[in-house]
């Protein structure tokens, strides 16, 4: 397939960029940080973004939504990269939309699908429990108590957890941390007894948290797919959420580099612009030529979770890694050549670098995926 977008795509990501530009540039982001805005994003922006029909992209049709695919999401993703939005979209309308359509039963799409199309419904997974993300470490407990399990531990980085409506929470059932069998999904109310929830604004501005299960009960309906096998439809959960993630980090690269571009042909050095000065137009076009080798990798990948999902873990890999290392290239570079004042709170390259650092980490970061490409093929 070409690395290219279709006409509908390309359509998609003009309506995406209009909405996204005009109604959240990266002053939006610095007034809610500013402000210590408590939800951490715009409500009323996220009904808009629900209304052009983006919160339900991957939500299929019979239940509301559009029934698009990856590289849909990938492009609006590329496009909140671009403006760092603080958006629930990769946490609802991406993560937890894909895991309840891909492993929910007929009573779980029913009841959540619908509401996540409408945006009346956020949701969050929670897998990660230490600094670095090693989904097969889960360690929380889910014991049988009852008609259902008892939940004992906590979860750590738990994007929009604070405002969550639905937790996604991977716990272990059997087995101990570092197996793939054991693992299982569950549903659950974050206002539920036992549940505590604390909020941990980033770097970057953006909204994580921290929930700690004690004792919390769930009963057999709040499972989401098999008890013991959940770790294969979190496998698909990752790869979307890391090919989503990808995307953004290509938008916020080509951001930067557009930027800071513009700089080079206005700032003066010795009578005049830096830009003609060779050894930053080597610099700068190394840059260039990084970020669209990255934006093919990442369209391929979501292409491959598109049509032939069993075999796009590889390319999905490929891209998050590759991502990453650019945008960190990208935001670096961006500093560096704005000189002392690319350093400072009031401009924007600062949030650009903060929010790359916190992409790096989510779903994995470089090294992660590098060693899941390792370890798939043999070595």
């Amino acid at each position: 397939m070409a690395l290219v977008l279709t006409e509908e795509q390309s359509m998609l990501r003009d309506s995406a960029r209009g909405l996204i530009s005009d109604k959240a540039p990266v002053s939006h982001l610095r007034h809610l940080r500013d402000s210590r805005d408590a939800t951490g994003f715009s409500r009323d922006l996220w009904q808009a973004f629900a209304e052009m029909g983006f919160a339900g992209l991957l939500v299929p049709e019979e239940f509301g939504g559009s029934g698009l695919g990856c590289v849909e999401a990938g492009v609006v993703m590329e496009e909140i990269g671009r403006t760092l939005m603080p958006s629930p979209f990769l946490s609802t309308g991406v993560v937890a939309a894909s895991a309840l359509a891909r492993a929910g039963n007929a009573a779980q799409k029913s009841e959540y699908l619908p509401k996540i199309a409408s945006g009346a419904l956020l949701a969050s997974l929670a897998v990660d429990e230490g600094a670095k993300h090693r989904p097969l470490q889960t360690s929380l407990q889910a014991s049988r108590s009852g008609n259902g399990f008892k939940l004992n531990g906590a979860k750590a980085l738990v994007v929009d957890g604070h405002v969550a409506d639905l937790l996604i929470v991977a716990a272990r059932t059997a087995g101990s941390a570092g197996e793939r069998d054991g693992l299982t999904l569950f549903l659950i109310n974050p206002r539920a007894k036992g549940i505590a929830i604390e909020r941990t604004v980033m770097v970057d501005a953006h909204n994580a948290a921290r929930i700690e299960f004690n004792n919390v009960e769930v009963d057999v309906d709040g499972v989401l797919g098999e008890v013991d096998q959940g770790f294969a439809p979190l496998d698909v959960v990752l790869n979307i959420g890391s090919g989503a993630v990808a995307s953004e980090m290509v938008g916020l690269s080509e951001e930067v580099f557009g930027r800071t571009v513009e700089y080079l042909k206005q700032r003066k050095q010795f009578g005049k612009p830096i830009g003609e000065f060779q050894a930053l137009q080597h610099r700068a076009a190394q840059l260039y030529i990084d970020i669209e080798i990255t934006r093919a990798a990442v369209l391929k990948a979501l292409q491959t979770l598109d049509g032939d999902f069993a075999n796009a873990a590889a390319a999905v890999a490929v891209a998050k890694a590759r991502a990453g290392v650019t945008a960190t290239r990208a935001v670096q570079e961006g500093v560096q050549m704005h000189g002392g004042m690319g350093m400072t709170d009031q401009f924007d390259i600062g949030f650009f670098m903060k929010r790359a650092r916190v992409c790096e980490e989510l779903f994995g970061d470089a090294n992660f995926h590098a060693e899941q490409l390792a370890r798939a093929r043999g070595y």
